[in-house]
């Protein structure tokens, strides 16, 4: 916030492009420093940091936006006082304890509740006072979808093979493949299925066909580039060149070399990315909530003067 108050240190009016300029230009902020956007990329993290440092500013009365002006920002007279003699950082914080405008308000609160519900200053504790809003929720939403892939690959080692064997399916048919069609998957795994678990019939006459192998291990086993050349073996007599191979554990190097090098079309998932596909395809999750939360933001036209 520090660095955004300098910027407007002049007293000018200033548009929110020429603060970002500014500071980026005091901080010495690269181009990748400047493009890196935030978790639901919809906008970068360095344009977000700004907008949301001028609002929590603005609250406090050390900026005004300029009435009838889309985006413009000026220094106020607390403002000034304030950079006349500046404290070696300026955050949530500061703002509370300073500025009463501010403490009223639910940002200040969350501040509070940061600072209390710690012990000292962590650095858990103080990137949670350097996210904003925005960052928080998607921080928060990430943190709950990495617990439940976590929770949902566990829960897949510990079922049966034919069971694994069936998510496999059910995930690639989620996923659009056989047009999304549940009659087109089919799972093969039984003795004498030549080492392919389950197709998909990309078509309805069965012209072109995924066939698929599912190995469930657990976390500490791997896939060799043996399993992987049986694998091609087994497409040979289907006489097929795409194949999808899914573990519940991990690929060697070797195993995802020889993929690369081989004429057949195969792709390759471990534990890691079944899991991630699983919750984004809804394959053996459920909304536990139906509540949707959206993000708004003020709407600087409707606001400003003609």
């Amino acid at each position: 916030m520090l660095p955004v108050l300098k910027a407007l240190k002049d007293g000018r009016e200033v548009r929110v492009s020429e603060v970002r300029r500014r500071v980026a230009t005091t901080e010495n902020l690269t181009d990748d420093d400047q493009k890196e956007r935030i978790p639901s990329g919809r906008m970068t993290r360095f344009a977000n940091r700004i907008s949301w440092a001028l609002d929590c500013l603005g609250k406090a009365g050390l900026v005004k936006r300029i009435e009838g002006m889309w985006g413009v920002w000026q220094l106020t007279t607390e403002g000034k006082k304030l950079l006349n003699n500046p404290p070696s950082r300026v955050d949530l914080n500061y703002l509370r304890e300073n500025y009463p405008a501010f403490a009223a308000t639910p940002s200040a609160s969350q501040a509070a509740r940061d600072v209390s519900s710690s012990s000292g200053p962590t650095s858990a504790s103080l990137d949670s006072q350097m996210d904003t809003p925005e960052e928080a929720l998607m921080k928060a939403a990430s943190q709950l979808r990495e617990a439940l892939e976590i929770e949902v690959l566990d829960r897949v080692r510990k079922e049966s093979a034919a069971f694994f064997e069936r998510v496999v399916v059910d995930l690639l048919i989620a996923m659009g493949y056989g047009g999304g069609d549940p009659e087109r998957g089919k799972v093969m795994g039984r003795p004498g299925d030549g080492g392919i678990d389950g197709t998909i019939k990309q078509d309805a006459l069965g012209f072109d066909e995924v066939h698929v192998q599912a190995k469930r291990y657990t976390g500490d086993n791997t896939v060799g580039e043996v399993d992987l050349r049986s694998f091609v073996g087994a497409l040979d007599t289907k006489r097929t060149t795409k194949g999808v191979f899914v573990t519940t554990a991990n690929f060697t190097r070797a195993a995802r070399e020889f993929v690369k090098s081989t004429t057949k079309h195969i792709v390759l998932i471990d534990g890691q990315e079944l899991a991630r596909l699983m919750v984004q395809y809804n394959v053996g999750v459920r909304k536990r909530d139906s509540r949707k939360i959206e993000i708004r933001q003020l709407d600087e036209s409707y606001f400003a003067e003609e």
